[in-house]
């Protein structure tokens, strides 16, 4: 039997799973491979830890095209590959020290496989229904802070929908696997339990004194003493979770990087949505300006074009996505 969460410290009133009748399940949809309780939990508090559920020897293979990226022995195209604001302009030679992500690997046929694990996709269509699209991925390489206290490997809370020009938001949902254990050490995901079932709010760039990295968009307005939950997780560990689910992750005090791949799916039957005049503007305005950079100042490109570049089917059929 999988246990769904694995919370070192549980917090009186932190975590529920309250009383739930069928016609009352709004963030999940019918199935056979999420228990009643799981159900539920995800249903009150917009996240679920599935322990040990991608294979050692996938997650090998995942560290090993990732070092090679880092290498440059490999150059998938549309691959965003992002630096420390602290290191982005340092001596270091080519290696995973340079690099602490890398995004859009669509074209990457040994990461992508993630995408298409059947371990994985199995719990994404309960979320998503059986038409799904692979929307946005990402390997992600927490560097260890500096040593001079700016913290720069933080991220701050935020709401993965400020990225995305689709909905509706309660067909989409990430799959965050852990490449080995992470814990408050090293920088472990926190979230805020329940907060899914509120609304995207403003974000922008937090002011933090030691800088922020690129995109690192926060949201501006939370309630500060809300109660958080710190994700422990070890090697395999899944963490599916709401677009809408205010989440961050703390500094790596270690002295290593730490690893994490990860997916956004939706379902093939979401649709675009104009974002321009609403709180999604501001992020809208810097995709498509590096987008214009990559592609050429004379290419029109807008936010539903990145996307649709960005997107691929994994299962089913493709409606409108």
């Amino acid at each position: 039997m999988r246990c769904y969460v694995n919370i070192p410290h549980p917090i009186s009133g932190t975590i529920s799973s309250a009383s739930f009748h069928p016609q009352q399940f709004q963030y999940t949809l019918d199935n056979n491979v999420l228990t009643l309780e799981q159900r539920k939990f995800y249903e009150e508090n917009g996240f679920l830890v599935i322990k040990n559920l991608v294979p050692d020897a996938d997650i090998q293979r995942f560290r090993n095209e990732f070092e090679k990226i880092c290498r440059k022995e490999v150059k998938p195209l549309g691959l965003t590959v992002m630096r420390d604001v602290t290191i982005s302009k340092s001596e270091y030679a080519p290696s995973e020290k340079m690099i602490t992500k890398v995004q859009d690997f669509q074209e990457d046929k040994e990461l992508f496989r993630y995408c298409t694990l059947p371990e994985i996709l199995k719990y994404v269509e309960c979320f998503t229904g059986p038409n799904i699209m692979a929307m946005h991925t990402m390997l992600i390489n927490k560097p260890p802070d500096s040593g001079n206290c700016k913290k720069t490997s933080r991220h701050p809370l935020h709401q993965d929908l400020h990225y995305f020009p689709f909905r509706p938001s309660d067909l989409i949902v990430c799959a965050w696997t852990a490449m080995e254990h992470i814990n408050r050490n090293n920088g472990c995901l926190v979230v805020l339990p329940g907060t899914h079932k509120g609304s995207l709010k403003p974000h922008d760039y937090p002011k933090w004194e030691g800088g922020v990295n690129k995109m690192f968009h926060g949201i501006q307005d939370y309630e500060e003493n809300k109660a958080r939950v710190h994700l422990v997780m070890e090697k395999g560990d899944t963490v599916f979770f709401h677009p809408l689910l205010i989440h961050g992750s703390g500094q790596n005090k270690t002295q290593g990087f730490r690893k994490a791949i990860s997916c956004h799916f939706a379902s093939a039957d979401c649709h675009y949505i104009d974002v321009k005049g609403t709180s999604q503007e501001n992020i809208e305005k810097e995709v498509v300006g590096i987008a214009h950079k990559f592609f050429g100042a004379e290419n029109s490109v807008d936010l539903k074009d990145i996307w649709m570049f960005r997107a691929r089917l994994v299962k089913g059929e493709r409606t409108n996505l």
